[in-house]
């Protein structure tokens, strides 16, 4: 027998009995986030969610976008709010580690709101006034990471990283629900909508806009509608 025709025997051979191997592709956040203005519903239905703030970057660089919210009314989504700008974090979108600056894609529900300042007027998010005792955990190490905790000692002995609530750009926030079912040990903590420094300003990972815009969109907010947020490159 020829030799080439040994060699092809045994290639069938070896692949008729050989396990099949799995190739794993690590995507891209452009790739990941292609199609985002198509799938954001459908995974806004899968949360039974029926209000949507919607937030698009034109890349996955970029450490601004636009704001849009959107309802979902008798089976047809129906813009609330349009063309609110905002400022991402220093690193772009598509978080995957603790202290990258970059915000997270995908889509996550949005839970309480809380500030320094009282509740605004018609607001229907519950709402906690935070002071000087109020943290947030960012030390990826603690059993109270990615958690809101009130202490009263000093911060620095029990935690090796934490945020002060108590702080300007905190006078009204939403918390984002990233990375909380479950918590993962340093997949990124404290992610919320708040106040911004500036337009262009980038922030270290959350969403930010000027007070009257968050505002604005706060009272639109409704536990009863399940709002989440969904956050990608435009497509």
């Amino acid at each position: 027998m020829h030799k080439s025709t040994r060699r092809r025997i045994l290639l069938v051979v070896m692949c008729l009995f050989l396990p099949p191997v799995l190739v794993l592709v690590s995507l891209t956040p452009e790739a990941a986030a292609a199609g985002f203005a198509a799938s954001w519903p459908y995974k806004a239905d899968r949360l039974e969610s029926s209000q949507m703030v919607v937030v698009t970057a034109s890349s996955s660089r970029s450490t601004t976008g636009v704001l849009t919210l959107r309802e979902n009314r008798g089976g047809s989504w129906k813009t609330v709010l349009s063309g609110i700008p905002v400022t991402l974090g220093a690193g772009g979108i598509g978080k995957t580690k603790e202290g990258d600056k970059r915000t997270p894609s995908g889509v996550f529900r949005l839970g309480e709101a809380f500030g320094s300042a009282a509740g605004p007027e018609g607001l229907k998010l519950p709402y906690s006034i935070v002071g000087s005792r109020d943290y947030w955990i960012d030390a990826p190490g603690s059993a109270e990471y990615n958690q809101r905790v009130t202490f009263t000692g000093d911060p620095g002995s029990r935690w090796a990283s934490y945020e002060r609530l108590l702080h300007p750009l905190y006078k009204y926030a939403v918390v984002v629900r990233y990375n909380d079912e479950p918590v993962v040990p340093g997949k990124g903590s404290a992610i919320f909508l708040h106040i911004w420094r500036g337009a262009g300003q980038p922030t270290a990972g959350c969403i930010a806009m000027s007070e009257s815009n968050l505002l604005k969109l706060m009272k639109q907010l409704d536990p009863e509608l399940s709002p989440a947020i969904a956050i990608g490159t435009a497509d």
